[in-house]
């Protein structure tokens, strides 16, 4: 995935994306439609909004990859003739209201409650000045391995540089409309004490949640009581920021923004954003609500928390592609974020890759693939799924690439680490998937009565196979098997010879006994790969007792 500055404008292209329903190019038609009959401005402005309270996590960088898609799209409908920026912004001037669960001494951070991000010491090592600082290198760190083509900006920055200062004074000066909006949204009790204005105590460094006493729009001042203390402060130069929900619609005013996607936890408040937006002089920009990601147990992924997946932890055990692949599908779908969703993507991506080059231009800019790569895919060969790579190391207890290199090259002649330097990669990451979340879960269970007779049967069959019979050959020999047993016969099915189908069960009990694994892939492709002769004394080992416990 990039932000290349390159793409393709050829006329079939353009014809195809005009008329495409894939989700960026609607969310860039919305776009181009706010411009209608008037001039864009100089910079179209995509932004996306990060919070620096715990390490970055995928959602974070979801919000960059389905952005960059959508600008994408917006260039090739205008045919690139419009400038566009993608504005990656930190709210790292937000008081830590809360300690991290992981985070390695939570004791040491507990002076610093409630003061800036920016000015709490990094508890997590490395040369950075503060905890929002490091959180903000990792975040950085991921989207330019990515090659993303963004600017980073700094909330704490921007404030003390003054580059909100006009609109913050134009908040003081309608600070009772601004009221006007919030109240509503809150208790009896938050409204008595709620203003928009968060100062920065001057006695403690502390973000202050305290009711104003006084706004004084003339001098662009407020005046409120700092632990018994009357104060009065400039609203700008960084002396006081915005509350989150007044602070996304300033924001939005101050620097133009044209796009940006949000959770859904957030589209209540997108009124609010809006409203806000436009009473300081602004346009609120156009919005896509995405679902948003849960952990195993169904509950939403949170930094602080650090359930979920990790972005170094997905990138451990599958290529970046394949986390692009998860951001593009579905975004209005909640879905699940977690170690096992990773063989699937990985695969799925694949898959779509090689369709490309296959499909007529309209089909193309509806393909994952194009949308991930700026309209540039790479041609990849995969002669074998990730899948099927991971249930070969499991049945032949690989614990280097050379081992899985012997079965690949032996099944698939002239295939090698160096012509396919894709598959090499891809067998580093099977090796240490398997090692640290399937291996622990294997559990082979020892065949009943009917189950020897069916893998004994099963052998003899593989074993009457011509030699180098392909994946079909052996598929086929052991629907063969599986048709003559009761056991395994479905009648709502029907064979090529007018007889009873195969059930699923057939080659579930294969993969429990022989594998310990639940499920696997298409038989027949993983005997082949795994050699005719290996699939056998794997089988002759399950029927001696040698891999149940």
């Amino acid at each position: 995935m990039t932000g290349s500055n390159i793409i393709d404008l050829n006329p079939e292209v353009l014809a195809a994306a005009a008329e495409s329903k894939a989700w960026p190019f609607e969310e860039a038609k919305k776009i181009i439609a706010r411009y209608k009959n008037k001039d864009f401005p100089e910079t179209v402005l995509f932004e996306t909004g990060y919070g620096p309270s715990g390490l970055p996590h995928i959602g974070t960088f979801g919000e960059v990859a389905r952005t960059t898609m959508v600008r994408h799209a917006f260039r090739v409908l205008t045919g690139d003739k419009v400038k566009t920026k993608l504005l990656c912004f930190s709210d790292d001037m937000d008081g830590m209201r809360k300690i991290p669960d992981n985070v390695p001494d939570r004791a040491a951070l507990e002076p610093y409650l409630h003061m800036p991000l920016t000015a709490v010491p990094n508890p997590l090592g490395g040369d950075y000045a503060s905890f929002a600082d490091h959180n903000n290198a990792m975040l950085c760190r991921f989207l330019d391995t990515f090659g993303f083509d963004y600017e980073f900006a700094s909330a704490t920055r921007y404030y003390k540089e003054g580059r909100f200062d006009e609109v913050l004074l134009r908040a003081a000066e309608r600070y009772d409309e601004i009221m006007a909006v919030m109240l509503p949204t809150l208790g009896p009790e938050r409204q008595a004490t709620y203003s928009p204005f968060l100062p920065i105590s001057p006695k403690s460094g502390r973000v202050l949640y305290v009711p104003m006493k006084h706004v004084d729009a003339k001098a662009g001042t407020i005046t409120f009581d700092d632990d018994g203390t009357e104060t009065t402060l400039p609203v700008t130069g960084g002396k006081v920021k915005l509350q989150w929900k007044p602070d996304f619609g300033m924001r939005w005013a101050a620097l133009g923004v044209d796009f940006e996607m949000f959770g859904k936890d957030h589209q209540t408040n997108a009124v609010v954003y809006d409203r806000i937006c436009e009473i300081l002089g602004g346009r609120a920009p156009e919005h896509f609500v995405y679902e948003l990601f849960l952990d195993e147990n169904g509950q939403k992924i949170s930094k602080s928390r650090g359930n979920g997946l990790t972005i170094d932890e997905w990138l451990t055990y599958a290529p970046t592609e394949s986390l692009g692949l998860y951001m593009y599908q579905r975004p209005r779908q909640a879905k699940k974020l977690y170690f096992d969703v990773i063989p699937k993507a990985v695969d799925e991506y694949y898959a779509f890759l090689s369709a490309y080059s296959r499909q007529a231009w309209k089909e193309r800019l509806g393909n994952p693939v194009w949308h991930m790569h700026d309209g540039n895919p790479p041609a990849i060969d995969l002669p074998v799924p990730f899948a099927l790579l991971l249930n070969l190391v499991s049945a032949s207890n690989a614990h280097d690439k050379a081992v899985l290199w012997g079965f690949i090259s032996r099944h698939a002649p002239g295939v090698t680490p160096k012509t396919h330097p894709e598959l090499d990669r891809l067998t580093g990451y099977a090796i240490r998937y398997f090692d640290d979340f399937v291996k622990p879960t294997k559990v082979y269970r020892a065949p009943d009565a009917v189950e020897r007779e069916a893998l004994a049967k099963l052998s003899d069959a593989l074993g009457a196979l011509p030699q180098g019979a392909d994946g079909e050959a052996i598929q086929n020999a052991a629907l063969n098997v599986a048709r003559r047993i009761e056991r395994y016969q479905d009648h709502s099915k029907q064979s090529p010879e007018g007889g009873p189908g195969v059930s699923v069960a057939f080659f579930q009990m294969i993969y429990q006994v022989l594998i310990g694994q639940e499920r696997g892939p298409r038989f027949g492709s993983f005997a082949a790969l795994y050699g005719i002769a290996e699939t056998r004394a794997l089988i002759e080992r399950a029927l001696a007792g040698q891999l149940a416990a």
